[in-house]
């Protein structure tokens, strides 16, 4: 066995590329944009290794053109669920006792054929499966999965550096044991990066893994481990079973083996696959890790000191890129009367300038959503805002699904601060205003952090230190990521470890070490170099 003391050096987040008019970058994107087109592909289950077809093709469409095709996926069913545990129960053996250093060398590797030959193939698949402009899907499937990938491993030696005391008589070590039976992945649709670290967290850390990616985002899922299979991940570490989770979830979640669950989507579903493993907690060989990031009502606050500008920009780029599918997506802002005509007017010119749009012309800002029932969810937030007396719309306010799930930029001014767009999450790009006395700063600083279940992300804008010291202080409780003149989006690997509390998760800060612990069960080991020879303590001799 190597014998060295195995050092990794400290990683650098890597680059974001421009993709301007006549970059490399840009012309290397759009000729696998056009040939994935080109080439529509069959996407199995992959289990132990093997490739598994079961027959139960669900074809995969863009979200921006349902015309065209990107080929199918087939479905798992339980049968593939069990298959899976088998695999990853089998593979944990030789995996878990590997030396960390190789894991690690895995994940590194990883990173590296990411970063070149596989960049565009992500990033393209990304676009078309899941309507990102290529600046979103570079910031993601690119850029912070490879930031995962690189510095999870050396987030993983902290770890393992978390050492106890010792004294001349006795030595005393940690082992940060992998937990007892696999992981179920669940991973969403909105973020290829968060698709690649709920798997690849665990494992790193010697556990083997079940992995059901959303339905949605099946194409990316499957490019992926294509990366890590070059990358030298041993089979039966991570199991691919695609399916709906009503499907998948209940043979794994009701397995004695579980240890534990990644899981990042909805509240409800999260809720969900607590009370499933809670209500018969017993029959697990050990209690299962729970880690999960939900849902947020996530919300920009404004000061009368704000600088107006830097406002609408976070605004606009908050609550309209990605069309508002993000998680820490600004879908609600506070803004006093005194700068409200000034805020609104440039906001409203800056979003009309906004195209909507298929992902193939780069001069879109905003494509589609996901898919129909998200398309209808938001439609009857939007029909919902146009029938309730206390509510505008400022602007947008239309859809159209006709050759794709687009929904127009849509800015509602509500004049109750606890209206239903105000305190629902929508998840798309509608973002609800209310406007609320200058006098009244410190009243609708409270009004904001009792609105919402949520606690995700959150951002105050102002230039008055009083005011930004008042409104962290405020609002502690409200954002597990806040942010100070800035939009509450766009965390990065190792600057800001990203999570929420309250319903919107465990929060446990993807992107640090804080979340690779919870895929460890230390075992706390003392030597000791002369023990005592006889039972018989001082204080019991005779005077």
């Amino acid at each position: 066995m190597f014998n060295g003391i195995f050092h990794i050096r400290k990683p650098e987040n890597e680059p974001v590329l421009g993709y301007a008019p006549g970059s490399k970058e840009r012309a290397e994107l759009k000729a696998v944009l056009a040939d994935m087109l080109a080439s529509p592909v069959e996407v199995p289950c992959m289990i132990g290794g093997r490739d598994i077809r079961t027959g139960d093709l669900v074809e995969m469409r863009p979200p921006h053109d349902l015309s065209r095709t990107l080929g199918a996926y087939h479905r798992a069913g339980p049968r593939e669920a069990d298959l899976a545990i088998g695999a990853a129960n089998e593979a944990k053996v030789a995996w878990s006792q590997m030396q960390w250093s190789s894991r690690a060398t895995v994940l590194l590797k990883a990173a590296e054929l990411l970063a070149g030959k596989y960049r565009q193939i992500l990033n393209a698949a990304t676009m078309l499966c899941m309507s990102k402009t290529c600046h979103q899907a570079e910031i993601d499937s690119a850029c912070e999965l490879i930031d995962f990938w690189r510095f999870n491993p050396y987030f993983m030696t902290e770890v393992y550096d978390d050492q106890p005391l010792s004294t001349r008589d006795f030595l005393n070590y940690m082992e940060h044991r992998p937990l007892e039976g696999f992981v179920f992945a669940i991973t969403p649709f909105n973020f290829t990066s968060i698709a690649g670290n709920l798997p690849t967290a665990p494992a790193l850390m010697g556990n083997a893994v079940v992995w059901k990616p959303a339905s949605s985002a099946v194409l990316p899922a499957y490019y992926m481990m294509q990366v890590l299979r070059e990358a030298g991940m041993p089979d039966g570490v991570i199991n691919m079973v695609p399916g709906p989770g009503p499907v998948i979830g209940p043979p794994v979640l009701n397995h004695l083996d579980l240890g534990g669950v990644h899981f990042t989507g909805s509240t409800y579903v999260f809720s969900t696959i607590w009370l499933a493993i809670g209500s018969d907690i017993r029959k697990y060989q050990s209690y299962p890790r729970i880690v999960g990031e939900t849902g947020g009502k996530d919300f920009i606050f404004a000061h009368a000191s704000s600088d107006i500008d830097a406002l609408v920009a976070a605004a606009v780029r908050g609550a309209f890129e990605y069309q508002g599918q993000k998680c820490s997506a600004p879908s609600r802002m506070y803004v006093p009367d005194t700068i409200w005509p000034q805020v609104r007017d440039r906001m409203l010119d800056e979003i009309a300038t906004i195209k909507v749009g298929d992902v193939l012309d780069f001069s879109n800002f905003v494509n589609a959503v996901i898919d129909k029932a998200s398309f209808d969810k938001i439609a009857e937030y939007i029909e919902f805002a146009k029938t309730d007396p206390n509510m505008e719309i400022l602007c947008g306010g239309t859809y159209d699904d006709s050759e794709g799930y687009f929904i127009q930029p849509t800015v509602v001014l509500s004049r109750d601060p606890r209206s239903k767009l105000m305190c629902e999450e929508i998840f798309g790009p509608v973002l609800t205003i209310f406007v609320y006395p200058e006098k009244e700063y410190e009243k609708t600083l409270e009004v904001c952090n009792t609105t919402s279940p949520y606690a995700l992300t959150g951002g105050i804008f102002a230039q008055d230190r009083f005011a930004i010291v008042k409104a962290v202080k405020t609002l502690r409780g409200a954002a597990g990521n806040f942010y100070i003149n800035d939009k509450p989006t766009g965390a990065v690997v190792g600057q800001q470890p990203f999570g929420g509390s309250r319903a919107s998760g465990t929060n446990d800060k993807a992107g640090s070490w804080i979340n690779l612990e919870r895929w460890v069960s230390p075992r706390a080991i003392k030597e000791t170099f002369l023990p005592p020879t006889d039972y018989r303590y001082p204080f019991l001799a005779e005077e």
